[in-house]
């Protein structure tokens, strides 16, 4: 049986501490576990006036009930969180539209748009605060070794850790999963998303707008500052294309593809562009060692839903410590964390399927499917119970979230 240089293991090593590694690591130590983070460059929270991070998600209800649940939500919403009540999808082609307001449901909002960087400096905060967690900082894995009992870490630094159970939440690049030659399926989209913060002069608070152009979706998300986030999926090279552009060009082009949604549109900070890729692990367990967040899977952006993904592997991972406990058995066993595995690649490939299938569907720019698109959207509106559904699976939300 593994041990670590004569001492019993711990729970968990967490290798990485983005949102989902720094998120894994305080729900299981808030679970009573014993756990170790490896990270060698911490997240730091923005502070109340600094400029909005460019990158951001959003997060959906039950993201936001876990988050709650570990202390940091106050957190969050202290700095800056923009609450979104109502989504409308646009089909450019086929010039249908679909809308949803969470009033309809009594909900009190369909999500919160927060920067990436806010959520996972807050967690990390409420890390370095946890008493139950280890930080590793400015170290990094130099190899691992398992067997039926455990998980043998070894450190840059030359430190050596025994631990029952070994997470990746190492990034869509994981090293863990690749030692393992753990396989992906999926491949790169060919596409970028174009991401800057947009001046509105027609601004509509609490809307998350998306209209699904051929070439991909252009979503605008609302900022608590009152402006704008745009993700504009396109052709790789288009996407970079529009990065160098001058400022009036850009401007004018995007103005074109929001079809003047909000009236004149003024850029009012950077443009960056991310490649997009559709990657599943083909497997999420691999005895003592399991992959969440885009260790595990990465989805197309279009619903925002990627990171959502990664907190309900640890909803689901708590879920599975809840009932090894109540039946008296140790956390971590084989059969939990099988079970673990097999929902969650179930769950995630599903999800991911989805959200590509919507994506190749509205790239189709003529001909009878897009007849058929608009029909669709216009009886999904009429047909409440199917509406209420795609609303809940548009947003990210899970039964008891709200």
């Amino acid at each position: 049986m593994i041990r670590s240089a004569g001492r019993e293991l711990i729970d968990a090593v967490i290798v990485g501490a983005g949102m989902v590694g720094a998120a894994t690591a305080l729900a299981l130590a808030r679970a009573g576990l014993k756990v170790a983070v490896i990270e060698r460059h911490p997240v730091s929270p923005p502070q109340p006036g600094e400029p909005v991070d460019l990158r951001v998600v959003a997060i959906a209800p039950h993201a936001q009930r876990l988050l709650s649940e570990l202390g940091v939500w106050a957190d969050i919403a202290a700095v800056r969180a923009c609450a979104y009540q109502r989504m409308q999808v646009v089909d450019a082609a086929g010039g249908s539209s679909l809308s949803f307001a969470a009033a309809d449901y009594g909900w009190p909002c369909l999500g919160h748009i927060v920067e990436n960087r806010l959520v996972a400096g807050a967690l990390w905060r409420a890390v370095e605060r946890e008493s139950g967690v280890r930080l590793l900082l400015g170290d990094e894995l130099q190899s691992f070794e398992t067997d039926s009992a455990g998980v043998r870490v070894r450190l840059a630094s030359g430190g050596v850790l025994g631990a029952r159970l070994l997470v990746a939440a190492d990034g869509v690049n994981s090293r863990v999963r690749n030692e393992l030659l753990i396989g992906v399926d999926g491949a790169p989209y060919g596409q970028s998303g174009l991401m800057a913060h947009i001046d509105l002069e027609r601004p509509q608070p609490g809307l998350a707008w998306q209209r699904f152009l051929p070439s991909g979706p252009l979503a605008f998300l609302p900022l608590s500052d009152g402006r704008a986030s745009i993700v504009w999926t396109l052709p790789t090279e288009r996407a970079n294309a529009l990065v160098a552009e001058p400022v009036e060009q850009f401007e004018a082009q995007l103005q074109r593809a929001s079809a003047g949604q909000f009236g004149r549109v003024r850029l009012a900070a950077e443009r960056a562009a991310f490649p997009l890729r559709l990657q599943i692990a083909q497997r999420f367990v691999d005895q003592r060692v399991i992959l969440v967040g885009d260790a595990a899977h990465v989805v197309h952006p279009l619903a925002g839903q990627g990171v959502n993904l990664g907190f309900e592997d640890i909803s689901a991972l708590l879920a599975s410590v809840a009932r090894a406990r109540a039946a008296q058995r140790a956390p971590f066993g084989d059969s939990d964390l099988l079970r673990w595995g097999r929902e969650r690649r179930s769950e995630a490939t599903l999800a991911a399927r989805a959200f590509d299938g919507l994506n190749r569907l509205y790239g189709v720019a003529e001909g009878p499917l897009v007849a058929a698109r608009a029909l669709g959207l216009r009886v999904i509106d009429h047909l409440p119970p199917v509406k209420r559904k795609l609303a809940e699976r548009a947003a990210g939300i899970r039964a008891g979230a709200l």
